[in-house]
């Protein structure tokens, strides 16, 4: 008997159960999830809506995004669904915000990849994220990509360069930039600007500051420039997401 057919054999015996979900619930940073093609979830690692007050699994089987996160936070969600079940891709390491957003800084990284029925027909979707601060490599580079985002997230209204970063985790501008891609899957200036983004969107929606007095302490160069990179990333002018945050509180 092959490999190939030792494992078919394995997995056919194996009973439909959840015991293979339950053991993501054994790793603390990884939210694992499985989707429907509607976008209901169908299991879940218990961790996954551990900030919306869910406390078993039942409590989000068949439920959407929709039921626990904003329109626009929910509708991008369900957009990369679709595009991975429509083109039968799998999203790799996709950075985004961590989905209680608006109370901390972080940032995950997301994988999707289809799922298919017996025909070969996509049915739904699985994935799962894991906090981007997390992803780091050997303990040397770990360290000084730790001083790294660190300072990335308490300085982000500065202007950082990468010169000033690689200094900081001890690497060459070149070393840098390619660690930084390596470990994390984005560019040192792409993960600066989601967090800047992210820290504007807490203020609109908890502060009286102006939109130009947000964009100028967020690291933006004036109020244009900020608009446009908020809107491309959060799908929604900075006025807009005032106004919505506002009606909701």
């Amino acid at each position: 008997m092959d490999s190939a057919q030792l494992q078919r054999d394995f997995f056919r015996r194996l009973a439909p159960s959840d015991q293979i979900v339950r053991l993501f619930d054994l790793l603390p940073e990884v939210s694992f999830f499985i989707k429907d093609y509607e976008g209901r979830f169908m299991a879940l690692s218990l961790n996954k809506f551990e900030h919306c007050g869910v406390v078993q699994e039942q409590d989000a089987v068949g439920k959407t995004d929709h039921d626990f996160f904003s329109a626009q936070r929910a509708d991008a969600y369900r957009a990369d669904d679709l595009e991975v079940m429509e083109t039968g891709k799998p999203i790799v390491n996709r950075m985004e915000a961590a989905p209680e957003t608006l109370g901390s800084p972080r940032l995950v990284v997301t994988s999707k990849v289809p799922l298919r029925d017996a025909k070969g027909e996509v049915i739904g979707i699985a994935g799962f994220s894991r906090p981007i601060e997390r992803l780091g490599g050997d303990p040397e580079l770990s360290d000084g990509m730790s001083r790294v985002i660190e300072h990335v997230h308490r300085e982000y209204g500065d202007a950082l360069t990468s010169a000033q970063l690689a200094k900081m985790a001890g690497l060459s501008v070149s070393q840098f930039e390619r660690r930084f891609r390596q470990a994390f899957g984005t560019s040192p200036r792409q993960y600066l600007l989601r967090i800047r983004v992210e820290a504007a969107a807490r203020r609109l929606a908890e502060t009286e500051q102006t939109v130009s007095e947000i964009a100028l302490d967020c690291g933006f160069a004036d109020h244009a420039h900020f608009s446009r990179r908020f809107r491309k990333i959060m799908q929604v002018t900075p006025t807009a997401y005032r106004a919505t945050h506002r009606m909701r509180a």
